[in-house]
């Protein structure tokens, strides 16, 4: 398989398939923006309390919020940490706290 291809655990449409931990991690933080949880401007859990709270490793703990940096939903400030991104006026989720 090619570097760059999905596995089927990611590209898997059965929910009973397994799920690889940072796309729980990601998913748990995707639902809690969501409902509100963590509102526009909020931090995020840091990495190490996403390891505590998940108990995975610190590079799964990362990798889900890049997902959810790729996705516009969450901004990182060096030194600082994970926020929820503003809204876009125009619908798209990218932005600065």
């Amino acid at each position: 398989m090619p570097l760059g291809s999905l596995s089927m655990a990611e590209t898997s449409r059965d929910p009973h398939a397994p799920r690889a931990p940072y796309m729980r991690v990601r998913d748990a933080l995707m639902a809690a923006i969501e409902a509100g949880t963590y509102g526009p401007g909020d931090p995020i859990p840091s990495e190490a309390e996403l390891c505590a709270a998940h108990g995975v490793a610190r590079m799964t703990a990362r990798r889900a919020i890049r997902e959810l940096r790729t996705q516009g939903l969450v901004c990182t400030e060096w030194g600082k940490g994970s926020f929820v991104a503003e809204p876009d006026p125009e619908g798209d989720h990218r932005g600065e706290p």
